[in-house]
């Protein structure tokens, strides 16, 4: 049902406010849950201690004082008066305060900071008696208040009244005590106790997993139904003499991934692999060895990356090492010449490239191979399905082998990649020493020049991450153009600044990393373009502005950049955020170097989506559920998956087959 529609009764304004949060429809709309409830817990002031959650009613005594810092940033002071005290609110934020009137009654919950002073966390414009035990508080923007967002949401719930929306079989429903599902959105929107709550996620979080695990099902069976490949038999002999010419030695799980890939390769079904590992534990030298191994097989190898940088970096190691071996490796990219292009087209549609690397560029219509037999994708989770897809129908049911920097637990994999074989990598290469990482409690560079000047002075480079280009009006944060020109000033005469960004034209990218890869920039300025492909041994400090607007796996592989050789690197996590929850996610960095308790971490902390990628593969979010919290819920919504997909034909499990296989169709086409 679309939000316009009148059994919603929503303005057109309230329509336009809900599209901002991204909902557009009523399934998103009573689907927006809280990430929060509101417990209604008062107490008399004179029981307050320092630091205690509050709740009171008041009324207002004071004219409101208001006024904006920073960007869209803003701090209102009024007085309140409860049982005969007076106290002094503050609140950030909530620019509408500025409406409140004298006299109005307020119930206000906050942080009560001693001396009769109170900093507000929410109010509402209510009293005591009006309010319910339990308020959902939902995620909002500015001018978007939680009573539209409430109140949307119960004309939204009020339109389902009559309708069966319960998908999940009745016996199932029976065998775990499930709610109904709209049983269950009421009492996630509107809960009278604790316990209701309590019983709705578990049923909603139980629906999440069994449509995820159909929807896996669904994608091995397409998997298995589809044309086979022919095998390819590697020259053995050859592979093995790369291997022993290589310039270090594999270690164990090296040589595992590439005895996997191998093996893979000679079977008569296409591969479907993925290969995860830790920053710099030898991802490349795997995927080096499977692509001469597709060549020694008479086949041409296309390997894909994410970024130009990246694509780069893949390109000039493939010809350092396999050109001597007869192998030609082409690079495919925005910024070349028209005659350039035309050539490298014709050379890979003839067979006379055989490995070609590239980015987005390897998608377009008009790059053809001869006899495309391998497509590797680096750092997958950054491309979708259906990007996938069309490199590999290039191909005639080409392999495909995936690489992932952000490993995981292979129990977790299995579950979350669990259409894919999966070749793990967790011994680092010897000689690789940790990143010694430090949290600094403050967005500024002062906070760690000294240390800084020490890792110039010694006569190395450093990296410097914001995540801004340059000074905006919606995002405040650290950016690129004016973090530069102070580092300009600062260092002058002493050392060289450059800048980097994906806004930069290709050929001023590729100067600036030159001249960073030959020392000529001693400290670089950059977005997270540097996050993949840089590999400059020299650079082994890092500092990243405004730590907290990242994720830990992404944090974790900027911080990579500093680890390529065998000096050890030091990295500055600068944030002035000071809430608890961000600085614990952050300290995760400092106490381990492990990328697989990181990942696992980022997990736990903000579930799969924007860790792994799973909100471009086409399968369902988990809105709710989180893989770690929830392993039992998991586990078993697994199995009853298998039993529901093994018996189709069963009437009872017509509606959700039929929703998953709807939502399968419209999402992505099966992969293979």
């Amino acid at each position: 049902m679309e939000l316009r529609d009148k059994k919603l009764k929503l303005t057109p304004k309230r329509i336009e406010q809900l599209n901002k949060l991204g909902i557009f429809d009523r399934e998103s709309l009573i689907t927006y849950y809280p990430f929060r409830y509101e417990i209604l817990n008062h107490s008399p002031v004179d029981t307050w201690k320092e630091k205690d959650k509050v709740t009171f009613e008041a009324t207002v005594v004071s004219a409101v004082k208001s006024w904006r810092f920073g960007r869209n940033r803003s701090t209102a002071r009024f007085e309140v008066m409860t049982n005969d005290t007076v106290l002094q609110i503050t609140i950030f934020n909530r620019p509408w305060a500025k409406q409140l009137k004298l006299n109005d009654t307020i119930t206000i919950t906050g942080i009560y900071n001693g001396k009769h002073k109170v900093t507000a966390l929410s109010y509402r414009s209510k009293g005591l008696d009006e309010i319910p035990e339990i308020t959902p508080v939902y995620s909002t923007r500015e001018g978007i208040r939680q009573n539209t967002i409430i109140e949307c949401i119960r004309h939204g719930l009020e339109s389902c009244t009559d309708e069966d929306m319960d998908s999940i079989p009745a016996e199932i429903m029976h065998m775990y005590r499930l709610e109904h599902r709209l049983d269950a959105l009421r009492m996630v929107h509107q809960p009278t106790s604790q316990e209701e709550i309590k019983r709705a996620y578990r049923t909603l979080k139980y629906e999440e997993f069994l449509r995820f695990f159909l929807g896996i099902q669904y994608i091995r069976a397409d998997a298995d139904a589809g044309i086979h490949g022919s095998a390819r038999k590697a020259d053995r002999e050859k592979v093995r003499k790369l291997i022993t010419d290589l310039p270090y030695e594999l270690t164990a799980d090296q040589q595992k991934a590439v005895s996997d890939i191998l093996q893979d390769m000679e079977a008569d079904k296409p591969m479907y692999r993925l290969v995860q590992g830790d920053v710099g534990c030898g991802k490349t030298a795997v995927a080096l060895i499977a692509l001469y191994a597709c060549v020694t097989a008479g086949y041409q190898g296309a390997l894909l990356a994410p970024t130009e940088i990246l694509a780069r970096q893949h390109a000039h190691s493939l010809r350092a090492l396999l050109e001597p071996y007869g192998v030609h490796v082409g690079l495919l990219y925005a910024g070349e010449s028209s005659a350039e292009r035309r050539r490298l087209l014709d050379d890979t549609a003839n067979g006379s490239i055989d490995i070609l690397v590239g980015t987005h560029s390897l998608l377009q219509e008009n790059v053809s191979f001869l006899k495309l037999g391998l497509v590797i994708a680096d750092e997958q989770q950054r491309f979708g399905v259906e990007q996938r897809r069309a490199l590999r129908e290039k191909g005639m049911q080409a392999d495909f082998l995936l690489m992932s920097a952000t490993p995981i637990p292979r129990t977790l994999a299995s579950t979350l990649y669990g259409d894919m074989d999966i070749s793990t990598i967790e011994t680092m290469p010897a000689g690789r020493k940790p990143v010694v990482t430090k949290l600094i409690t403050e967005n500024s560079f002062r906070s760690v020049l000294d240390e800084v000047e020490q890792v110039l002075a010694e006569g190395h480079q450093l990296y410097v991450i914001c995540a801004a280009v340059e000074e905006s009006e919606d995002y405040d944060a650290r950016n690129i153009d004016q973090t530069a020109d102070a580092l300009t000033k600062l260092f002058a005469g002493r050392y060289t600044v450059g800048r980097l960004h994906g806004r930069m034209k290709s050929e001023q990218k590729q100067a600036v990393m030159d001249a960073f890869y030959r020392n000529d920039i001693q400290v670089l300025v950059s977005t997270t373009v540097v996050e993949v492909g840089m590999n400059v041994v020299n650079a082994t400090g890092m500092i990243i502005y405004d730590a907290d607007r990242f994720g830990l796996s992404q944090l974790h592989q900027l911080r990579g950049r500093v680890q390529r050789g065998s000096e050890e690197g030091r990295c500055w996590l600068l944030t002035d955020s000071h809430e608890e929850h961000t600085l614990e996610r952050l300290n995760a960095l400092v106490r381990t170097a492990n990328g697989f308790e990181i990942a696992y971490e980022d997990l736990r902390l903000r579930g799969p989506g924007d860790i792994l990628g799973t909100r471009q593969s086409g399968l369902p979010d988990f809105i709710l559920g989180n893989i770690i919290e929830d392993a039992n819920i998991v586990t078993t919504a697994r199995k009853d998956a298998e039993i529901i997909f093994a018996d189709r034909d069963n009437p009872s499990y017509a509606k959700i087959l039929k929703e998953v296989r709807d939502r399968n169709s419209r999402n992505y086409t099966f992969i293979d």
